[in-house]
């Protein structure tokens, strides 16, 4: 992990590696994080790996036990749709106010975006609708223009990264998240505030009911 120069990384940085593995699934819900193997594949200090997970304790991605160590935090399905509800509200508030907000190059970007997301939609290819759509979203989020909306549901996104992920491997997943896209899309670019929020708020139900659908592979 460290480069040529043998640098120490940074508690910040050990805590990013985490976060990433966690946001992919190398991390799984209820695996334990062994320090040992974190100072050896980052190459980090004890203490800065141990500020490390302190962070992501407070973020809410680990649970730290006394005896036990760390290990990525189990969601359970009443967890999740407290999430999702969160998000609904969240980036429905970030739909309406792109779409109110006098941004013409964003939205021409977000039309581009929407392009990419129709050529993949039948291809058969879902890492690559995957991160079209995360681009969408994120894209989105720029276009609120609240830096509070954008850190908050990144936060509440990253730890269900995973299940989102798998979610798009669901039969006619693909087909119903881009036609909420392409609705959202309309009224974001013609402006209609009030109609995106509603049709945002939609579109993350929907993704909730998706991932509910994989009840069996999630904890209780």
């Amino acid at each position: 992990m460290t480069d040529e120069t043998d640098r120490i990384l940074s508690a910040a940085e050990v805590a990013a590696w985490l976060r990433e593995r966690i946001r992919t699934g190398r991390a799984v819900q209820g695996q334990r994080l062994v320090e040992a193997d974190i100072i050896r594949d980052t190459g980090a200090t004890r203490s800065r790996v141990r500020e490390a997970l302190q962070r992501l304790e407070s973020e809410g991605l680990i649970v730290i036990e006394e005896f036990r160590g760390a290990s990525v935090r189990r969601f359970g399905i009443d967890e999740i749709r407290q999430i999702y509800r969160a998000r609904m509200a969240l980036e429905g508030l970030a739909a309406h106010d792109f779409a109110v907000a006098d941004d013409p190059d964003r939205k021409a970007q977000l039309m581009a975006l929407q392009a990419r997301l129709n050529a993949v939609e039948n291809t058969g290819d879902h890492p690559a609708f995957v991160r079209a759509n995360d681009a969408w979203h994120a894209l989105i989020l720029d276009g609120a223009d609240n830096e509070y909306i954008r850190g908050f549901v990144e936060r509440l996104r990253l730890p269900l990264y995973r299940l989102l992920f798998s979610a798009f491997f669901k039969p006619h997943r693909i087909d119903d998240a881009n036609s909420d896209h392409r609705q959202i899309t309309d009224a974001i670019v013609r402006g209609d505030g009030p109609e995106a929020e509603r049709l945002m708020r939609k579109h993350v139900e929907d993704a909730l009911a998706a991932v509910i659908e994989m009840e069996d592979v999630l904890p209780h």
